[in-house]
C-alpha cells in the first residue's frame, strides 16, 4: 500500500510539473509570436511597403491578444497589463492606415513600447536590438545588428546605430 501511495504522489507531482512547464511554454511561445509579428511590421517599413506593415500590425493585435497573461508571474503581469492597450492602439493605428509616414509615426511609439516590454518579460527567444535613428529621435527592435532603418527606408537605409542589446 506505502509503495502505491508513493507511486501515485510521483505521478501527480510529474503531472503538476509537466502541466506548469506547459504553461511556461505558452507564455514564451506567445510572446515570442508578438516579437515576431512587431519585427513584420518594422520589416515592412524597412521596404516602404504600407500594404504590408498594415498586414502585419492585423497579426501583431491578433498576437497581442491570444497571449495568455493569466500565466505569467504577478510582475511579468502588471508588466504586460501596463503596455498591452498602448501596443494595441499603435498597432490599430498601423493597420487602419495607408499612409506610410502615418504607420511610421505610430511605430515609434510601438517600439518603445515594445523594447520596455520584452526588457522587462526576459522571455524573448533570440537576441533583439534595440537601435536608434537620430533624425527621428527614435527607437526600433531588430533581429539583426546591421542598422537597417524603418523610419526613413531607402532614403537612409543605414541610419542609426545600436543602443542595447537584448540577450535571450
Amino acid at each position: 500500500m506505502k509503495i502505491l501511495k508513493t507511486v501515485l504522489l510521483s505521478l501527480t507531482l510529474l503531472v503538476v510539473f509537466a502541466s506548469a512547464k506547459a504553461q511556461e511554454v505558452t507564455v514564451s511561445t506567445s510572446v515570442n509570436n508578438v516579437i515576431t509579428a512587431y519585427l513584420g511590421v518594422k520589416n515592412a517599413l524597412i521596404a516602404g511597403n504600407n500594404d504590408m506593415a498594415k498586414s502585419s500590425a492585423k497579426e501583431l493585435l491578433t498576437a497581442i491578444s491570444t497571449v495568455p497573461a493569466k500565466h505569467f508571474t504577478p510582475e511579468q503581469n502588471t508588466l504586460w497589463a501596463a503596455y498591452t492597450d498602448k501596443l494595441q492602439f499603435d498597432s490599430r493605428h498601423i493597420s487602419e492606415s495607408a499612409a506610410i509616414d502615418h504607420q511610421r509615426e505610430h511605430f515609434a511609439s510601438l517600439s518603445k513600447n515594445m523594447f520596455e516590454l520584452v526588457k522587462g518579460l526576459k522571455l524573448n527567444a533570440t537576441t533583439l536590438y534595440e537601435q536608434y535613428c537620430p533624425m527621428k529621435k527614435a527607437t526600433w527592435l531588430s533581429e539583426t545588428a546591421a542598422i537597417k532603418n524603418p523610419y526613413y527606408g531607402s532614403q537612409m537605409l543605414t541610419c542609426g546605430k545600436t543602443t542595447e542589446t537584448l540577450n535571450k
